[in-house]
């Protein structure tokens, strides 16, 4: 690549994170991306380039929205926060407290922090659902709640990598006044607040201009291609449509496509661990906020701060059950985890399929966020996205010791 156009900006002390988002491109590995980072409250990091749709070579523009797959999923953990903040739950209560039919098949002592852990064994459900179930949160409610864990709650964790955001969902539906989905409430408690452009649940007036195309094709084939860069029994378990990991993603079997999250009716539906779509700013924006204290969404110090403790891990270990490496889990977030440390001890996020990442890191104050459009084949650490992170870090570092 000759001619490449970055918009956007970096702020002096911030021009290392520009090399290296331009050293992906350079280099091939990107076709569309933004990056955004947002320190002590203050955005400055805001880059777009490439191309929004390689179909057709539209540009990625400063209002180009993209999936960002399980990176929403510390989006949603952030409602789920603000909404413990303001007393809705406790997190060492059990969810049937406020959910009373999920206490069956043997769920009545899961608590609110063991599910947000995925220590639930809920990671898989059982019930044939489909699209038009997924536009009902009372049918999938239902499904849900009747579902059997797949081991002890507590003993062992393992990624609930589509489910999560529906529990969550209908945590909030139950305790909630408004009796609003996680989707709505993200929208009117955290978004509007803070001027975010992200959805979870795109709204149809979003025209398909301002959306990047995933490039998503053959996905099952190419993970096998790459194999060395995936955990080996993650992909074999992966193709294996009996196993509990390709279970959790095969429900319906479109949230196993990423190529699917480009149609209209999947972008459509609340899919709050999945496909929340917005701009990498706004991630960055949002996850600024909880690092400086979210002190304008009036967010509680206890729960701030049980944020940013170590994640609990299961009595049985740490080996998730659904990706087949060390995890570590805590409130709907990972943490930091040998061979992931994306931050400080105290930081919390989430990475997403194909590469995407946001978190923020209490420590440096700082929000963070990479998104793009071609999957890469990394479960953490896509070294695009390091390449971005470490210069932010490393950036964020000195401008705190100079101010």
């Amino acid at each position: 690549m000759t001619d490449l156009d970055i918009g956007g900006f970096a702020h002096p002390g911030f021009e290392a994170v520009r090399d290296a988002f331009e050293a992906n491109f350079r280099s091939g590995e990107e076709v569309g991306a933004a990056c955004a980072v947002v320190v002590d409250n203050e955005l400055v990091v805001d880059l777009w380039a490439g191309m929004a749709d390689p179909k057709t070579g539209r540009p990625w523009r400063r209002d180009t929205l993209v999936n960002m797959f399980s990176t929403t999923k510390g989006l949603s953990a952030l409602t789920v926060a603000h909404a413990h903040s303001r007393g809705l739950f406790d997190y060492d209560e059990p969810v049937a407290t406020y959910w009373p039919e999920f206490a069956a098949k043997d769920k009545g002592d899961i608590t609110v922090r063991t599910l947000l852990s995925h220590q639930a064994g809920l990671c898989a459900i059982d019930e044939r659902m489909d699209i038009g179930t997924l536009a009902d949160p009372e049918k999938v409610a239902s499904a849900i709640g009747k579902q059997a864990p797949a081991w002890e709650p507590g003993r062992r964790h393992g990624y609930h990598g589509i489910t999560l955001g529906w529990y969550e969902s209908e945590l909030i539906r139950r305790t909630d006044p408004l009796h609003r989905t996680v989707g709505r409430y993200f929208a009117d408690e955290i978004a509007a607040p803070l001027g975010l452009d992200f959805h979870i649940g795109l709204p149809d007036e979003i025209p398909e201009d301002r959306l990047a195309r995933i490039m998503g094709d053959w996905y099952r084939i190419k993970m096998i291609a790459n194999i060395r860069t995936l955990p080996t029994e993650f992909v074999k378990n992966f193709l294996n449509p009996r196993s509990i990991t390709a279970r959790s993603f095969a429900n319906p079997k479109v949230l196993g496509q990423p190529i699917r999250y480009n149609d209209r009716d999947v972008r459509r539906i609340e899919l709050p661990a999945s496909n929340g779509t917005g701009t990498a700013r706004s991630v960055a924006i949002a996850y600024g906020e909880f690092a400086t204290g979210g002190h304008s969404l009036g967010i509680d110090a206890a729960t701030l701060a049980t944020m940013t403790e170590p994640a609990t891990p299961p009595i049985d270990g740490t080996h998730d059950q659904v990706l087949h490496m060390t995890t570590a889990f805590s409130l709907g977030l990972c943490k930091p985890w040998p061979g992931f440390e994306f931050g400080s001890p105290s930081a919390f996020g989430t990475p997403g399929a194909g590469g995407s990442m946001g978190f923020a890191d209490p420590e440096s104050k700082m929000g963070f966020c990479y998104a793009m459009n071609r999957m890469g084949f990394h479960l953490v650490d896509d070294p695009r996205e390091v390449r971005i992170r470490h210069a932010a870090q490393d950036a964020a570092r000195r401008h705190l010791g100079a101010s």
